[in-house]
């Protein structure tokens, strides 16, 4: 047990920082920027003893805080975090301090209320990857939109609000069905907690309505295929900080709550309909990689392809439905949970590394146009050398960090059925095609434009953005076994719960 209240420190000091930016006032904005980033910076260092004083031998829940909340309706303020958690957390406190170092020059107007709105959707996150009580979950991920909302709506492109008001009916409509489904199960229950959640009894009619209202939730934050629309839209309009974060944290809160909501509390209807998901994931995969293929927007490709990318993490989760129910074989159950962790912290790092990297050209030509590039390694050799790398870790190169998850959960759906294997091994083509297209006509050739003759290399700040996510991909594809080990009792855990059946 950690003498510090670790998890409420990790949440409210960046809400506090928030607030201070706040009342600094616009004409600031030097202090406002030097506050902000000097407490993500604490923020990520606070971060570090979860995995310090972390005990990789148990799945029971760490750090744990517990005080009433709303005694009334036994809603509690109760966190704790498991090896999933504490992975999802530091990848959310190191990502917000490097989007406050790469904002450094780009944001010019407002500057107190960016930075304060990144520091409040940074503890909001945390929230949600330590909240034990649904409700507080529940509380904690409808909060976390105001943020983005506000982040794409002031600081996006020209069609801002469009995008940012798409984001919030498509994220707020689907999370309505998740709160229907938490006061159900609390009228059944009498507890907002997961643990008294997770023993419940329900028949499969019961459990059939609950799967369907969490998927909903669930499937419009991952995005999943045909809910995905407003990804691109939002990831486009957004300023670079906003797509990033976007990008390696919150579509990960999707992922997230098919593990802790849908397979354990609902088990049987997870196992009736996984097959329904793992079709929807595998269209994900297939499809939207082929349309990433024909973007001519280099953020949209990165969006489009971010999606194809998330498939892998639902194929992931649900085929180990099927290789426990179905299969027998908890193993491989296990492999295919790994997997799409994992493919989860990879992704973070590698989708916010390429929209960095667009964000690295944005601010000096102020287009996002693959046409408008090429020959950019004649002028900007290290930029284009990070480009590269981070262009083949998308594509699933072996020693990158998008290899191993990618990897892992095509063993796992290979022993589920070989046909799905297959399908899910063409996208690594796929995403070959795009990626690497997109890396040549950028990056290679001849310089056909004047102002890309001009473009200069990025700078000690941007070096030290793409540097720390390099670093990040470079770790997890050569080394995976820390972050499989930290994830490990949790994920063992779960697996012995699908096994589990409630009717």
């Amino acid at each position: 047990m950690h003498p510090w209240p670790l998890l409420s420190i990790l949440i409210w000091l960046p809400i506090l920082g928030g607030a201070l930016a706040l009342m600094l006032g616009n004409e600031r904005a030097k202090t406002a920027r030097w506050l902000a980033l000097g407490v993500a910076v604490l923020t990520f260092v606070l971060s570090l003893p979860l995995i310090v004083h972390f005990d990789y031998f148990t799945s029971a829940m760490q750090f744990v805080e517990r005080r009433d909340w709303i005694p009334a309706y036994d809603i509690q303020y109760h966190l704790g975090a498991d090896g999933i958690s504490v992975a999802l957390i530091v990848l959310t406190t190191l990502t917000t301090a490097l989007v406050l170092i790469g904002a450094w020059t780009s944001i010019e107007k407002r500057v107190n209320q960016y930075v304060a709105a990144f520091l409040f959707l940074e503890g909001l996150m945390i929230g949600v990857f330590t909240a034990i009580d649904s409700m507080l979950f529940y509380v904690f991920f409808e909060g976390m939109l105001i943020p983005m909302f506000i982040i794409i709506g002031v600081w996006g492109g020209p069609r801002r609000v469009y995008a940012s008001v798409k984001f919030f009916l498509y994220t707020f409509l689907g999370s309505v069905f998740m709160l229907v489904g938490l006061i159900y199960l609390y009228l059944k229950t009498g507890s907002w907690q997961l643990p008294d959640l997770y023993a419940v009894q329900l028949d499969a009619r019961e459990q059939m309505w609950l799967f369907f209202a969490f998927l909903v939730a669930f499937a419009v934050k991952v995005p999943m295929f045909p809910v995905h629309t407003w990804l691109p839209d939002a990831h486009v309009e957004a300023p670079t900080g906003g797509s990033v974060i976007l990008a390696a944290i919150m579509l990960k809160i999707g992922g997230y709550g098919f593990l802790r909501f849908n397979l354990p509390i609902v088990p049987d209807a997870s196992h009736e309909f996984g097959m329904l998901v793992i079709v929807l994931s595998l269209i994900a995969v297939v499809y939207i990689g082929l349309v990433a293929l024909v973007q001519d927007d280099m953020k949209k490709l990165i969006a489009y392809s971010s999606i194809s990318h998330m498939g892998f993490v639902t194929l992931g989760i649900f085929i180990s439905m099927m290789l426990v129910r179905d299969a027998g074989n908890p193993e491989a159950a296990r492999l295919g949970m790994q997997g799409a962790m994992v493919q989860m912290i990879s992704h973070g790092f590698i989708s916010g590394a390429m929209f960095s990297c667009v964000g690295v050209l944005y601010d000096r030509m102020h287009s996002r146009m693959i046409k408008d590039y090429g020959g950019v390694a004649n002028v900007m050799p290290w930029f284009a050398a990070f480009f590269v790398f981070f262009g083949m870790a998308n594509s699933g190169l072996p020693g990158t960090s998008g290899f191993v998850g990618e990897f892992m959960v095509v063993l796992a759906s290979f022993q589920a059925h070989p046909g799905l294997a297959f399908v899910a091994a063409i996208t690594l083509i796929v995403g070959a095609a795009y990626t690497l297209w997109l890396v040549k006509r950028v990056v290679f050739g001849e310089i056909g434009n004047a102002h890309v003759a001009e473009l200069e290399d990025i700078n000690p700040r941007e070096w030290i953005v793409l540097g720390t996510f390099a670093i990040g991909v470079l770790l997890i594809g050569v080394y995976p076994k820390p972050l499989t080990d930290l994830m490990e009792p949790a994920i063992a855990q779960l697996a012995s719960h699908l096994a589990d059946s409630k009717l």
